[in-house]
């Protein structure tokens, strides 16, 4: 319909009517545009709560949190914002009787050549959402996804930052993601593989392995660092080159490196004292 027609057709009810609607639909999304901000705190308080409670190390910082908080609404309100005011565009356009067909059409040609060419666009961002929303990680977690092993120096709703243990910074996309291994979510255990080059002294060093442990439990610079003490889980492997014991530990996650080393440093001295071989 072209405008002469429109207006035409205008007469002073059906102006009254137009003008009536218009301001139901300016009233309505005033309303909506004003409630959006409160709506959304409340779905993604409600999202965040459960995994920030299960934080991976309880160490996260109020400044982290608030700026976890400001990109997931600043996320949800702007997508539902666009929302409302395509609904209240398309709702003015049909006041007016204005045939939306061709408009639609051409939106959804500009809006599929969009999509297209941002597709791992929207992916990074909406993986980075969840990544966000779930607290699957944080910033200086230890963490291995899309093949990478690093600490996260930063965190986006577009890529993830990471720095391995060589200072190399890598930029992962987070639509690349897939499996995320966090590896300092509150406990951890670990596992060292001592070998015996004499069998015949097993029970021997798997006595001195036990106390070994023991004393790295009662030391104080471990203290609550060190959640079950290590000791021979069993024996793993017989070979030529003689027996492989498997000794285990639980530490909290951040210190299982350290805790292994020290474990290994320990082994070593009392082997050494107790002239017994490790094996190959």
């Amino acid at each position: 319909m072209d405008l002469d027609a429109l207006l035409a057709r205008l007469d002073a009810p059906a102006l009254g009517r137009v003008v009536f609607w218009l301001l139901v639909i300016l009233v309505l999304t005033v309303l909506a545009l004003r409630s959006i901000p409160d709506i959304v705190y409340g779905v993604v308080d409600r999202a965040r709560r459960r995994p920030e409670a299960e934080d991976t190390r309880g160490q996260l910082t109020v400044l982290e949190f608030e700026k976890r908080r400001r990109t997931l609404h600043a996320l949800a309100g702007n997508s539902v914002r666009a929302v409302v005011l395509a609904i209240a565009a398309l709702a003015v356009l049909g006041i007016f009787e204005i045939d939306l067909g061709p408009a639609i059409a051409g939106l959804g040609l500009v809006g599929l050549a969009i999509g297209l060419g941002s597709q791992s666009l929207v992916k990074d961002i909406v993986a980075g959402a969840f990544v966000l929303i779930e607290n699957q990680y944080a910033k200086g977690d230890i963490v291995t996804i899309a093949g990478v092993t690093g600490t996260v120096e930063d965190l986006g709703l577009r890529r993830t930052l990471l720095r391995d243990f060589d200072g190399t910074v890598h930029v992962v996309p987070n639509g690349l993601t897939g499996v995320a291994s966090n590896l300092t979510r509150v406990w951890a255990r670990f596992v060292i593989d001592i070998p015996v080059k004499e069998p015949a002294r097993v029970e021997e060093a798997i006595r001195l392995i036990d106390e070994a442990g023991t004393a790295m439990a009662a030391d104080t610079r471990w203290g609550r660092r060190l959640l079950a003490a290590p000791k021979v889980d069993r024996v793993k492997a017989l070979s030529a080159a003689g027996v492989t014991l498997k000794v285990v530990g639980m530490v909290a996650s951040t210190d299982r490196w350290e805790a292994s080393g020290d474990v290994r440093r320990r082994v070593l001295e009392a082997f050494a004292e107790a002239g017994i071989e490790l094996g190959a």
